[in-house]
């Protein structure tokens, strides 16, 4: 029988924990965002326009670079505390690169990294 390749993304707005199952039970993987609050607060400073078009367009970045890893897999479970899971789902299921994969989406809170661990093998087994 063939491996399924799962992987848990524990995300906000801010960062992104990598969890691939089965494996060792580590972090892989962390990427941040770049549109920090120092970055919010210079951009608003000039231009309230300025400050959304840099945050779509660094959020856009940041959601990019997380899809580039997802697409190396058939099963995805993006947790996490705020919408930025579902806003990355809706912009994956536009593109048809990501039909294959099955995504579940779960809330959870804030969590130390062997919470998101467990988490995420519970999900997977």
């Amino acid at each position: 029988m063939k491996n399924v390749k799962q992987i848990g993304i524990w995300m906000d707005h801010s960062n992104a924990f990598f969890m691939e199952q089965p494996d060792e039970n580590t972090i892989h993987r962390m990427i941040t965002s770049k549109f920090t609050h120092q970055e919010k607060e210079s951009s608003l400073s000039k231009n309230e326009n300025l400050m959304h078009n840099k945050e779509q367009q660094l959020q856009s970045s940041y959601f990019n670079k997380i899809a580039d890893i997802i697409k190396n897999y058939q099963e995805v479970l993006l947790f996490g505390p705020t919408d930025a899971k579902s806003e990355l789902l809706n912009l994956l299921k536009k593109d048809h690169l990501f039909d294959a994969i099955k995504f579940q989406v779960k809330q959870s809170d804030k969590m130390t990294e062997k919470q998101m661990n467990e988490f995420v093998t519970a999900h997977f087994k």
